[in-house]
């Protein structure tokens, strides 16, 4: 069987990837490539399809992140593709609504007001006239996370920021967005220091998603090549894990009292 062409130490595995030995070691006890082989003497030996798992593995990790990446490998380890493809499918959701929400703050700095903002706090009423809303709209959009106005005696007041952020959900709800992503875009508005800071960071947020979209291309081409190999080779042996070389006694990491000692 394919799994039995190649013998690797941990180090050999490392190297290929420019990490420790010990690194190889963790990621097994993480659960995120098979269990390796151990020789009579109790040292480790791995396979090509460890090589492979660990490949996927670290393919994964710049486009879903290690958490992600890690749920994924173990759940095609124990054999639930399912469970592996919806935290993709997750991901891929996120990456989506990311996009969306670029998109919209794109459109929306390209109306907001430029004009210099009064320095006065505006009272409910006025602020819902200014938009052509009702006050119970602002009340709403308050609940939703959208504005924070301060109180004075009990009345909102709304200030400059508040205005902007109003006028910038204004043009978004009239653009047929909800009221949860518009929290997100004024949130990233706020992060920024304002619509022109942001604005000028546009571009940068753009090219961030890109290079993840990318990195998730590459991630989810690495696991499709190794779910290829490692499901023919489970066929063949009839196992979920991959089997250890002849020659060689199988176990988890670090099973075995007598094994427990042994590093390499």
């Amino acid at each position: 069987m394919k799994s039995q062409i190649g013998v690797h130490r941990p180090v050999d595995l490392a190297r290929v990837h420019g990490l420790s030995a010990q690194a190889v070691r963790n990621y097994e006890r993480a659960g995120v490539i098979p269990p390796a082989g151990r020789t009579a003497s109790g040292y480790r030996v791995y396979t090509d399809d460890h090589a492979g798992a660990l490949a996927a593995y670290l393919a994964l990790i710049p486009g879903y992140g290690y958490p992600a990446a890690g749920e994924i490998m173990r759940a095609v380890l124990r054999d639930d593709l399912e469970a592996a493809l919806s935290v993709l499918d997750g991901a891929h959701v996120q990456l989506r609504r990311d996009r969306d929400t670029v998109t919209s703050v794109a459109a929306a700095l390209v109306e907001v007001p430029s004009g210099p903002p009064s320095d006065r706090p505006l009272p409910v009423g006025v602020l819902a006239h200014r938009l052509g809303v009702t006050p119970a709209t602002l009340r709403k959009w308050e609940r939703a996370g959208i504005l924070a106005p301060a109180r004075s005696k009990g009345a909102r007041l709304y200030s400059p920021d508040d205005v902007r952020d109003a006028e910038l959900a204004h043009l978004l709800r009239r653009g047929g967005y909800l009221l949860d992503h518009i929290s997100a875009v004024i949130e990233q508005v706020r992060a920024a220091g304002g619509p022109a800071p942001l604005a000028a960071s546009i571009e940068q947020w753009r090219a961030r998603l890109t290079a993840r979209g990318r990195a998730m291309l590459t991630g989810s081409a690495r696991l499709s090549d190794y779910l290829d190999s490692w499901r023919a080779d489970s066929a063949e042996s009839g196992q979920t894990y991959a089997a250890p070389p002849v020659g060689v006694t199988g176990g988890a990491a670090g099973s075995g009292g007598s094994q427990r000692g042994k590093s390499r």
